[in-house]
């Protein structure tokens, strides 16, 4: 079934070897009573994995000293909403432990970008789910629209590439 990745003519289960994982996460789970993580069937529940996706873009920005210090006037790049949200699930997550996501680049125009993800086992083996996300730039003062900075275009660059 063609996905956002079907432009890749490898297995669906089969990572790019060119897209590099932004970063791994962690999956915690202390008690069986517990559904911050995992639901009542003992699966990731369905709402932790657009999360663990925004973790790992916040540390892919972080990692190109794009950092949001809580203050919206001084946000910059990190002032911006999700437009749209479209997340496919192809496996359970049925444990704790590590798990990688892997971010690409697809689109980046001068307000908005959509990227899109692969949530896997940490060898990449598993795809438990992977999807798209559109995000808007918004300027702090007004709440419109806004050009992306000169930074984050070039960090964003690296992940076009990476998409290839």
């Amino acid at each position: 079934m063609p996905g956002p990745f079907s432009r890749d003519r490898r297995s669906p289960d089969r990572p790019r070897p060119d897209v590099r994982p932004a970063e791994p996460v962690t999956v915690h789970f202390d008690d069986l009573d517990d559904l911050d993580d995992l639901d009542v069937l003992g699966m990731l529940h369905n709402a932790r994995c657009p999360l663990l996706v925004e973790r790992a873009w916040t540390g892919f920005r972080q990692e190109h000293g794009l950092r949001f210090d809580g203050a919206r006037a001084s946000a910059g790049v990190a002032c911006n909403v999700v437009k749209e949200l479209l997340t496919g699930y192809e496996a359970p997550f049925t444990r704790t432990g590590t798990c990688a996501v892997h971010l690409r680049l697809e689109r980046l125009g001068s307000t908005r970008l959509t990227y899109g993800f692969r949530f896997c086992s940490a060898d990449g083996a598993t795809t438990y789910a992977r999807g798209t996300r559109v995000q808007v730039r918004l300027d702090a003062g007004t709440l419109r629209p806004a050009p992306w900075s000169d930074g984050f275009r070039a960090a964003g660059r690296e992940l076009l590439r990476a998409a290839g």
